[in-house]
């Protein structure tokens, strides 16, 4: 995959639940966050799945969007979303990391972004030998909290050879 990736809360979330948040650093060479994210992230209090490990990960670089979030994005994503695909298209990202359906189609569809989930990336860490088992993931994501729906998780395991 490599390049530059701006992500959204929730899969910096699942990933740090299973202690992978690293998995970004080693497929890309740039992780951003919007400051919207980073917000979201720092106030979910020091208890929040995640934040610790995202607080200890400084190479993760926290970007305002230097013109407002278009209007379109504000009325049908939350705050979150709209920054990282107001973002995304600013710094002329390669890929947004974004898992919420809804925001993912407007990333792709509107926009006309790469858009990647949790899930995909997890197949690519898997592919990339960062990951031994897709499955095994994915359960510590659910396990900690994290939702991914079923389709979603047939469709990686079925691209990670998983799918028996």
């Amino acid at each position: 995959m490599n390049g530059r990736i701006v992500c959204n809360t929730g899969p910096i979330i699942s990933l740090a639940i299973i202690d992978n948040l690293d998995i970004l650093r080693r497929i890309f060479h740039e992780v951003i966050v919007p400051e919207a994210v980073h917000n979201e992230l720092l106030q979910g209090g020091p208890d929040f799945a995640g934040v610790a490990s995202y607080q200890q990960s400084s190479w993760i670089k926290v970007q305002t969007p230097s013109t407002p979030v278009e209007p379109l994005l504000q009325t049908v994503l939350d705050k979150g979303e709209a920054s990282v695909i107001q973002l995304a298209r600013e710094c002329d990202a390669d890929l947004v990391l974004i898992d919420e359906r809804k925001a993912r189609k407007v990333a792709r569809e509107i926009y006309g972004m790469r858009v990647v989930g949790s899930a995909r990336l997890l197949v690519e860490a898997k592919q990339l030998g960062l990951i031994n088992n897709v499955k095994d993931a994915i359960t510590g994501m659910r396990n900690g909290g994290y939702w991914i729906q079923n389709d979603i998780i047939d469709f990686a395991l079925r691209k990670a050879g998983e799918d028996e």
